[in-house]
């Protein structure tokens, strides 16, 4: 039967992400990474057939949701950014003319006084209309898969929302609450009713913004960013030349990199395709696609296991959640009065590193290689195909869902539990488990209790920890006079190199 389901469960994932893409002409708006909008992402009018995979003997009892906020306007930063790229628009048009290389067919129209649609905007980064529609239909479609679990009264309690302080994570939890426990109330014409949110603060939570209180995956962020442009700018430099050569205007890497970040801001949130993106051709595309996934690789996910692991409080606060369910389920507590779901709203940085964590997106042996702290090769360039991309890992509103289910044996009515993991509410795969229905056991002794050593003090104390993520072994006393001639050479050395600057 768990073959039997695992078949299904592939196959599903298969038609919804891979088939569809392959036959569907070209659009850019599924290739923009984690700026990708989740209906370009995700097929939803498929998804309520994928939970005919499980057995009739068994019904959901607990869910755990972590989501990506929905989409949103670009933040102040990058609202300053297209400022300046008016400007510089406007001067290599100027130049053109200037110096008579320009091309009236060459040059696209559209550049031509062209000003940022968020002129004039001090603000930015909120959670935009499209953005709400997102998560208050996600939660719509969350209701009507599991009705079992959400067929109670709303009680906090019962249904926990909880949020980063980010407004546009809470700006989530509450579309996604509207549509959750829309017709459970009396408030207006959609009978809605109130309800909580909760956050931690920002220098405290260990849950859903791990990254920003975590001292080495901060060290290692900052030491490695260099890095990671470094490895883009083969890319940026190769469809420079090609734009120069095209529109005979005089772009600059940064120009290339600017353009490509408005693509995807008119792409995913105004739907203009034949702007920004007209400037480049399909190839181009699927290349700067790359150097985003591969950024995300590096700096969010694989690249390194201190990027994953410290998301291991996460995991740790979903599986006591279930254990208190079936604690709750073979107590039988009166009229079932336990926990039924915590719902939690976060950003790519959460979900990106929760997916590692249970071994999505991986290759061949990848899932091994991990698992020995092996680093993984670089998601291979087009026009090789990949799992690891940005816009199924975490695009806007992206979310994991595990789904603990209680299965009654017919024969002596004891209870067995599974645990069947979603991601974007698909069912996958897990390495570990080899099956998307998971018994609870095993999911317990093969993905949570390995990750456990992985202590979060421990691993995000910088002082504590080098560069690679590993403790020092105990230094013997001629292993430490070793290091101080060690230490006394190289100081020599240096100076040599200095003084011949």
């Amino acid at each position: 039967m768990i073959h039997q389901m695992t078949i299904i469960a592939v196959f599903s994932f298969l038609a919804l992400f891979s088939a569809d893409a392959i036959a569907a002409p070209f659009d850019v708006r599924r290739h923009l990474s984690t700026v990708t909008r989740y209906d370009a992402s995700t097929d939803t009018s498929n998804l309520v057939s994928f939970s005919s995979a499980i057995p009739n003997a068994c019904q959901p009892i607990h869910l755990n949701l972590v989501a990506r906020h929905g989409t949103r306007s670009p933040t102040k930063k990058r609202i300053k950014e297209l400022d300046r790229l008016t400007t510089r628009l406007a001067t290599l048009v100027e130049e053109a003319n200037r110096d008579g290389t320009s091309d009236a067919p060459s040059i696209p129209g559209w550049i031509q006084g062209w000003e940022s649609p968020w002129k004039g905007r001090v603000k930015g980064g909120e959670l935009i209309n499209l953005g709400e529609e997102e998560l208050y239909r996600l939660a719509l479609r969350v209701r009507d898969r599991f009705p079992e679990i959400f067929s109670k009264d709303y009680h906090p309690d019962l249904y926990p929302i909880k949020a980063t302080q980010v407004p546009r994570a809470a700006a989530s939890a509450v579309a996604f609450g509207t549509g959750l426990f829309s017709g459970k109330g009396t408030l207006g014409p959609g009978q809605h009713r109130a309800f909580s949110v909760v956050s931690e603060s920002r220098a405290s939570d260990i849950l859903l913004r791990f990254y920003d209180t975590c001292a080495t995956y901060k060290d290692y962020r900052e030491s490695h960013e260099p890095q990671v442009e470094k490895l883009k700018e083969p890319v940026l430099e190769e469809i420079t030349s090609a734009l120069i050569s095209r529109h005979r205007l005089n772009f600059k890497r940064q120009d290339v990199a600017s353009l490509w970040f408005l693509c995807k801001q008119e792409a995913s949130l105004l739907d203009i395709t034949n702007q920004a993106c007209g400037l480049f051709n399909e190839t181009e595309i699927h290349l700067l696609e790359w150097t985003d996934d591969l950024e995300v690789f590096l700096l969010k996910g694989y690249g390194k296991s201190i990027n994953y692991w410290m998301g291991v409080p996460l995991l740790q606060d979903m599986f006591q959640t279930m254990q208190e369910a079936i604690q709750a389920n073979e107590e039988n507590q009166p009229g079932g009065m336990y926990e039924r779901a915590r719902l939690r709203f976060a950003h790519a940085e959460t979900i990106v590193p929760f997916s590692c964590l249970l071994g999505l997106f991986l290759e061949g042996d990848e899932y091994e290689r991990i698992q020995r702290s092996e680093s993984l090769d670089l998601p291979p360039k087009p026009p090789q195909d990949r799992n690891w991309r940005g816009s199924s890992i975490a695009p806007f509103a992206g979310n994991n869902m595990l789904v603990l289910y209680q299965c009654r044996d017919k024969q002596d009515q004891n209870s067995s539990y599974h645990v069947q993991v979603l991601h974007n509410e698909v069912p996958v795969t897990l390495p570990a488990c080899g099956t998307d229905f998971c018994p609870f056991e095993v999911f317990k002794d093969r993905v949570v209790l390995p990750l456990l050593k992985h202590e979060f003090n421990s691993i995000c104390d910088a002082k504590s920890v080098v560069r690679d993520v590993e403790v020092p072994k105990p230094c013997s006393w001629s292993c430490k006079f070793s290091n101080f001639l060690s230490g006394i050479f190289s100081s020599a050395q240096s100076q040599r190199e200095n003084s011949e600057l």
